[in-house]
């Protein structure tokens, strides 16, 4: 059976049991399909969404390049067992206009690491990720943990708002030499796309040093970078919830421009010495 494509909030009504949405921008690559086969048995129906949102670029990023893939897009959702593709236009998702619009507000998180690189880039995800979830009504949504502090963020907003979606977070995919799979390594030149393994190599350097707690993971994962002459936003470590670390569990966050395109990455670590014998 071909996948069901619509395009209208009548459109998606009527469809029975239960509801699992995977919110995507297009250009998909297997890390989507991942997210997609992730999300097919937690309901009766997968819904993905093919939308890409103006209000989360900032004047100057790549709106206007980003990539628009739909027919190769469709056959991935084929291939994933989506059963309804949502690719909704512009005045769907904001039927008064892009400007003085009610927005979601995404708080203190939303202001540190990728929101202090990018100040309006959470409210436009979040109020986009609110928009569908209140058109599709899904009982399950499923987002990368790729983009760390944005699933952070709408879970959050899920929990405070009230929403009654379970928000589940998919391990990141990568290539073989460890590279995050993301729709902008394409836009990577040969030579980049070499380099661009120094935020997955960082990561791991600054895996090893979390015995010895948070200062020396970041300078591990520092050096890795300089090796490959890349130079990082930032690279941060916060608890899971990426507030302040203490002890235990942690999240090493990286982001970097490797050329021109910006590449996000993260992995999950444990602070402080393991004990004897492990």
């Amino acid at each position: 059976m071909s996948v069901r494509v619509v395009r209208t909030a009548a459109e998606l009504r009527g469809f029975d049991g239960t509801i699992a949405l995977v919110p995507t921008m297009g250009a998909l690559h297997d890390g989507h399909v991942q997210l997609m086969k992730h999300a097919r048995p937690l309901a009766e129906t997968l819904v993905a969404s093919i939308f890409v949102n103006p209000t989360q670029f900032a004047v100057g990023e790549d709106f206007s390049e980003y990539p628009r893939t739909w027919h190769e897009d469709l056959e991935r959702c084929e291939e994933a067992g989506v059963d309804v593709v949502f690719a909704p236009e512009v005045a769907t998702m904001y039927p008064h206009g892009l400007d003085d619009q009610v927005m979601v507000d995404p708080g203190p998180l939303g202001a540190i690491l990728e929101g202090e690189q990018r100040p309006t880039h959470f409210r436009g995800v979040l109020t986009v990720v609110a928009k569908l979830f209140g058109l599709v009504r899904p009982d399950v949504a499923v987002f990368g943990e790729k983009d760390y502090q944005q699933l952070a963020l709408i879970r959050l907003m899920a929990e405070t708002l009230c929403l009654d979606v379970d928000v589940v977070g998919c391990p990141t995919v990568r290539e073989a030499d460890g590279l995050a799979m993301s729709s902008r390594n394409r836009y990577l030149t040969p030579d980049e796309r070499t380099r661009a393994v120094a935020l997955s190599q960082a990561l791991d350097a600054g895996a090893a040093a979390s015995a010895d707690g948070p200062d020396a993971v970041r300078a591990a994962a520092l050096a890795r970078l300089a090796d490959f002459g890349v130079e990082p936003d930032y690279v941060a470590v916060t608890s899971p919830d990426l507030g302040s670390p203490l002890h235990g569990a942690a999240r090493l966050l990286i982001a970097a421009r490797v050329g021109k395109p910006r590449l996000l990455d993260n992995r999950a670590l444990t602070l402080g010495r393991a004990p004897e014998g492990s």
